[in-house]
């Protein structure tokens, strides 16, 4: 039965070029860039003079109180809400790094800083303009946005386009064709993904089909002198290049997504060590994109209503065999098992029947089915997952 639940999606829209708007943009790009910045060295200093943190409530007190000064005038050209996001960041990546699960937070370059968020108010939308500051934004409203918008993000690529991020709270109806099946699926690096049935899934490697443009591209930029027009345009040639590749993958990992959830029920993967695979292998794993696909699988998974189901990295599923249990010696280069028991199998299909085998082991029936936690109730028949 379909179920109605309220999610929040982002919506990406591009602006339509004008230099003059564009300016502005960019300018409110600098003022964040500069907010960011003199936090960074205000929490330095503090701590170096007095061993304490400024928290979030007095960042935003402070940046409020900073705005009315002559000094700091330049930041009037910014929305105070926005000034004080900028501020919730600069908290965010200190909480990040007190958790020990990033770096200290740096300075940034303004050319390096990409966006800057209302999170309330600032902006005004009517169908395909959005005014900001009294200055109106035209933008490809390539598909209608069905919610209520929380925030407004603008953000700059990597290319110096400009886009529209907004965030929205929209009602999702959750459910789709049951086809009763489930399948393990094994990752590998000749072959992208190997099913139970023994059907493998190839990837294309866009990155490795453009490598040799990607070399090109890389020397003529070093070859450029830096600042000059010639060095950005070679700049910018290369991150079109980067963005296109980066699109193909996205594209394909889409497609790939709904045609195993059009096929599944239930999907069983084995939970990899990314990390760990991208030391030993390099860029092949990085092109391949496991964890970018996982978290597509999921998204289309939960739209139709489907169950991805995990298993632990360290179960050993390809060097025992699917038949008899029996645990066999296989070197990387070893692509073939050979059992005593009289199975001669493929490794990756040997180690999706695994998967399948040991995630069927560890849920229930009941657990088959698609769980979310849910903002608030949207109907009063609506079940609470």
């Amino acid at each position: 039965m379909p179920i109605v639940v309220e999610v929040r999606k982002t919506y990406k829209y591009r602006l339509y070029r004008c230099d003059k708007k564009d300016r502005k943009l960019r300018h409110k790009l600098f003022i964040a860039s500069t907010i960011w910045n003199h936090f960074i060295a205000l929490q330095r200093r503090t701590y170096r003079l007095n061993g304490k943190y400024i928290s979030l409530h007095d960042m935003n007190k402070h940046v409020l109180k900073l705005r009315k000064t002559e000094r700091f005038a330049l930041w009037k050209g910014l929305h105070s809400q926005a000034c004080q996001e900028v501020c919730k960041r600069v908290d965010d990546a200190y909480q990040r790094f007190f958790n020990k699960l990033a770096g200290r937070p740096k300075f940034k370059k303004v050319k390096k800083y990409r966006s800057f968020t209302f999170p309330q108010s600032g902006y005004k939308v009517e169908g395909n303009t959005v005014t900001i500051d009294g200055t109106k934004y035209k933008f490809v409203k390539h598909r209608d946005m069905a919610g209520q918008i929380k925030t407004l993000t603008v953000k700059r690529d990597t290319i110096g386009r400009l886009w529209l991020v907004f965030s929205v709270v929209e009602k999702m109806t959750i459910g789709g064709v049951s086809t009763g099946k489930s399948g393990g699926f094994d990752f590998g690096l000749k072959t992208f993904l190997t099913d139970d049935e023994g059907r493998a899934y190839s990837s294309p490697q866009f990155f490795a089909q453009g490598l040799s443009k990607i070399r090109l591209l890389n020397r003529q930029f070093s070859r450029k002198v830096e600042g000059s027009h010639h060095h950005k345009r070679a700049r910018r040639s290369l991150a079109k290049h980067s963005t296109d590749v980066a699109n193909k993958r996205r594209g394909h990992h889409f497609k790939l997504a709904n045609r195993l959830c059009d096929e599944y029920d239930v999907l069983y993967f084995e939970d990899l060590n990314l990390r760990g695979m991208k030391a030993m292998w390099g860029r092949k794993v990085s092109d391949l994109g496991f964890s970018s696909f996982m978290s597509i699988l999921e998204w289309v998974a939960l739209k139709r209503g489907k169950k991805i189901i995990k298993i632990d990295r360290f179960a050993p599923t390809t060097k025992t065999c699917s038949g008899c249990r029996k645990s066999h010696h296989l070197t990387l280069r070893d692509r073939v098992l050979n059992c005593d028991c009289g199975l001669t199998i493929d490794r990756d299909h040997n180690a999706a029947l695994n998967i399948k085998t040991i995630g069927a082991s560890m849920v229930k029936p009941s657990d088959t089915k698609p769980k979310v936690r849910l903002r608030r109730r949207v109907e009063a028949r609506s079940p609470r997952l």
